[in-house]
């Protein structure tokens, strides 16, 4: 398995480029779609263990929707994603798609974490070329594997003009998501991804068609500014912590321990906060964390002074953001500042 620290990727051309075909560049993570399971006797099967090139070699029909190259920036299990090796594959993506000679480029992800590295290509890559995101929920060599089909139908996505300018998206199945929107929501399903309103569009007889396009800000448009973060290899620390019946306030206090910088609490119902964890995570705002309220439940609004007097206790409350995207956020909001204002209106904006 490659290092995830490896040197800079080499990029191997898998389709000549020829013709006036798109040049999409296809950039490979790892992940179930990379797995095997002839790889492994110890568990079921191995995640990134196959090359992305082998990957496009297995769909040889991309040749015909586009010139297509590719390179390994990492090949891991995509449990093993964080923040600092996302930040590796921003920069470069936004390295590709400023080069004149790339029309889009597309990610091979692993599904755990794959609608957070998405989120964070969608608000800090800044370019209107298509960016695509796409994994699998069998490995490579399993009978009915999912791979090759979300493999093909993602090269159409980024190889249309039509999907230009909508930010991140995520490519399952025939369904082109958002990647604000999109999460994973069941364990093992190939049909795992799903947004709360809906996906963007569908790839239809072999073309994408989109029935609307994102709502909030991203790219060009977005707040955050992939330069203005060149001097770092990593963002601040952001802590997620799940609310239970009778859970102690002590436990929040452990987590600012840590040294996080900001706390996403994932209270019941509309983000609701018992009394003994909302005494503590006062105390952690008190000390300089920026809490954002965020809820449980798979779906729906966290409004703000809704279940809770955000203004009151100075939180910042998600909206219908996911928690695991909201942590995203937050860590690239603090990055900038500590002024929950302005991180509320981030978290109402994009």
């Amino acid at each position: 398995m490659a290092d995830a620290t490896a040197a800079a990727p080499v990029v191997v051309p898998v389709v000549g480029p020829g013709g006036s075909l798109p040049h999409v560049v296809v950039v490979g993570t790892g992940g179930t779609i990379a797995g095997s399971s002839a790889a492994t006797t110890a568990k079921h099967y191995q995640a990134g263990v196959v090359t992305v090139e082998d990957l496009l070699a297995a769909v040889p029909q991309v040749g015909q929707l586009a010139a297509v190259t590719c390179e390994q920036l990492c090949q891991i299990d995509s449990v093993e994603m964080d923040l600092p090796l996302q930040l590796r594959l921003v920069r470069r993506v936004a390295e590709l798609t400023d080069r004149e000679d790339v029309d889009a480029v597309l990610v091979t992800h692993g599904t755990d974490t794959l609608e957070e590295s998405a989120y964070l290509l969608h608000l800090l890559v800044p370019s209107d070329k298509p960016v695509v995101v796409v994994g699998a929920m069998r490995p490579a060599d399993a009978p009915g594997a999912d791979g090759p089909s979300n493999l093909l139908n993602a090269v159409r996505v980024a190889a249309h003009p039509s999907s230009r300018g909508l930010g991140t998206l995520v490519v399952a199945g025939e369904e082109i998501h958002s990647a604000r929107d999109v999460r994973k929501e069941h364990t093992s399903r190939v049909d795992a991804f799903g947004s709360l309103n809906g996906p963007l569009g569908e790839v239809a007889g072999g073309v994408p068609r989109y029935a609307h396009g994102p709502s909030r800000l991203h790219g060009r448009a977005s707040a955050f500014d992939l330069e203005a973060l060149a001097g770092l290899d990593d963002l601040p620390p952001v802590e997620v912590l799940v609310t239970r019946a009778g859970l102690p306030g002590s436990m929040v206090d452990a987590v600012v321990a840590t040294g996080a910088r900001g706390l996403v609490h994932l209270g019941p119902g509309a983000g609701n906060i018992p009394e003994g964890v909302a005494r503590a995570l006062d105390r952690a705002r008190a000390a300089g964390v920026v809490v954002v309220r965020s809820t449980r439940v798979a779906w729906g609004t966290v409004a703000r002074g809704g279940a809770v007097d955000d203004a009151g206790h100075d939180f910042v409350a998600a909206g219908d953001l996911g928690p695991y995207k909201a942590r995203v956020l937050l860590a690239l909001a603090l990055a900038v500042t500590d002024d929950t204002a302005r991180i509320q209106e981030a978290f109402d904006t994009h």
